[in-house]
């Protein structure tokens, strides 16, 4: 019997389905019907908490195997959700596995391949079938697309952020729910610190506009000024991984490839260079636009829209304009 294709999904911090484990879930199921097998979900996660994540992915799949871990506070997430996938996909040696590309999707891409032997391709922009998996990527921030395989048909997929619009079934799937076998084989983690985002801050993943700022912003005082512009464009906030690095805004806000990849409506890139590291995590945006005072800046390249000049004298204006037409 043909292998079967599961979405391997994950909660986000406010205990739900992440928008990306949707459009993953979505796409193994148009990928099933192209390929005729069957499809399939699997979520890994406390004990009562994991189930209405499952509920959630049951309105994308038919089928959702909800593994509970009775180690989840105390364990790496992404080492329990590759056992609750190996338990769920049991004795299945031709499945293919499907992830988001988060951070935690790609750790436990990781811990999967060494799990089971097979292969990996991440961050794939674009999912076909042909006898297996059949995956685009951009390499060479985006300069060349290559189009990988699995030499003997199945392996694991890891997909980014707007890949394929989620979309839900026409009714819901069935959930399983099961205890995760040899919950102590993961590692224990000692927890030193927990850091929550302000309340109703926009995610970036989900944000339609993102203002983003780098090593141009000058300092962590200067984010006040792209916050500023963020919130008159009821936006969220961004930076490149060199505002990161100084510690002027935490790593959440990364985007890139050492951080997140985003798909915006509209990317506002202010004291961003645009090195190639920068550009794989906001090139997808619908309209991107720049403010530099360097005109041989490298995101001059790829910009909709470079203004030349300075940001603390550009976006004061920008926000006066937004603020007078509100008003």
């Amino acid at each position: 019997m043909p292998g079967t294709l599961w979405a391997i999904a994950e909660a986000g911090p406010d205990g739900h389905l992440t928008k990306l484990s949707a459009e993953v879930a979505t796409l193994v199921r148009g990928l099933g019907a192209t390929a005729g097998r069957d499809v399939a979900g699997v979520v890994t996660g406390a004990p009562g908490a994991v189930a209405a994540v499952a509920a959630e992915l049951a309105a994308y799949l038919p089928r959702v195997v909800a593994v509970e871990a009775a180690a989840a506070a105390a364990s790496p997430i992404a080492a329990l959700a590759a056992q609750g996938a190996v338990q769920a996909t049991g004795a299945d040696t031709d499945a293919s596995l499907f992830l988001g590309n988060s951070p935690d999707g790609r750790d436990t891409a990781g811990f999967l391949m060494a799990a089971l032997g097979v292969g990996v391709i991440s961050n794939a922009g674009g999912v076909a079938w042909d006898s297996g998996p059949v995956a685009e990527k951009g390499v060479f921030g985006g300069r060349l697309i290559t189009t990988s395989s699995f030499a003997d048909g199945h392996g694991i997929v890891t997909v980014p952020l707007g890949s394929v619009p989620a979309e839900a079934a026409a009714s819901s799937g069935v959930v399983e729910t099961v205890a995760l076998a040899g919950a102590g084989a993961a590692p224990a983690v000692k927890v030193l610190e927990r850091v929550s985002e302000a309340a109703g801050a926009v995610q970036i993943e989900e944000a339609k506009i993102i203002v983003s700022g780098g090593r141009g912003v000058g300092g962590a005082e200067g984010f006040a000024i792209v916050a500023e512009l963020a919130e008159a464009l009821g936006g969220a906030v961004a930076a490149s991984r060199a505002a990161v690095d100084v510690g002027w805004i935490p790593y959440a806000r990364q985007v890139g490839q050492t951080g997140k990849i985003v798909k915006p409506e509209v990317y506002i890139a202010l004291g961003i260079s645009g090195a190639v590291q920068h550009k794989v995590g906001m090139q997808g945006a619908r309209t991107i636009v720049a403010v530099n005072t360097d005109p041989d800046a490298p995101i001059a390249e790829f910009a909709d829209l470079f203004v030349i000049g300075n940001l603390f004298d550009i976006v004061p204006a920008l926000v006066a304009e937004l603020q007078a037409h509100k008003a």
